[in-house]
């Protein structure tokens, strides 16, 4: 038996969830809350410029008394983020959170236009759907 090739489109949670880059943390922190996740793509006119996690709110703004109605998400956000295109393969997308120590990727065509979010979540339900990781990320995509 032929193991088929995933590609990253077939795992990757798709129309990922952005803030232009002057936006305040707090309003960020809303954006997030009303979608249910904990992380959101930062960017500028529609080009991808970091990630924004709602761990990087806590520990780089939080934790260093910025005012999260006044401190944008530019301040603090991860930049020049790692990408990968929908039709890489699932390993290569798992390869580079390995070697980068990346719990997410976002997911680019090739004219630059977001497509989509892999995350550790995302990677784990493919490779056992039957996982403990797996069932708290299926969990996690449910509507609450």
């Amino acid at each position: 038996m032929t193991r088929r090739v995933h590609r990253v489109h077939e795992v990757m949670t798709g129309n990922p969830v952005t803030v232009e880059q002057l936006t305040t943390l707090a309003e960020a922190a809303r954006v997030m809350r009303d979608a249910g996740i904990g992380d959101v793509l930062v960017v500028d006119r529609g080009r991808l410029r970091g990630i924004l996690t709602d761990r990087d709110i806590v520990v780089r703004a939080l934790a260093e008394d910025r005012d999260p109605a006044e401190t944008t998400v530019r301040a603090i956000c991860s930049t020049d983020p790692l990408t990968v295109k929908p039709d890489d393969r699932v390993d290569h997308a798992v390869d580079l959170m390995r070697r980068h120590a990346l719990r997410r990727l976002p997911v680019q065509a090739d004219d630059g236009e977001l497509v989509g979010i892999v995350t550790l979540g995302d990677l784990e339900v493919e490779r056992d759907p039957g996982s403990p990781l797996s069932a708290i990320a299926a969990a996690e995509a449910m509507p609450r």
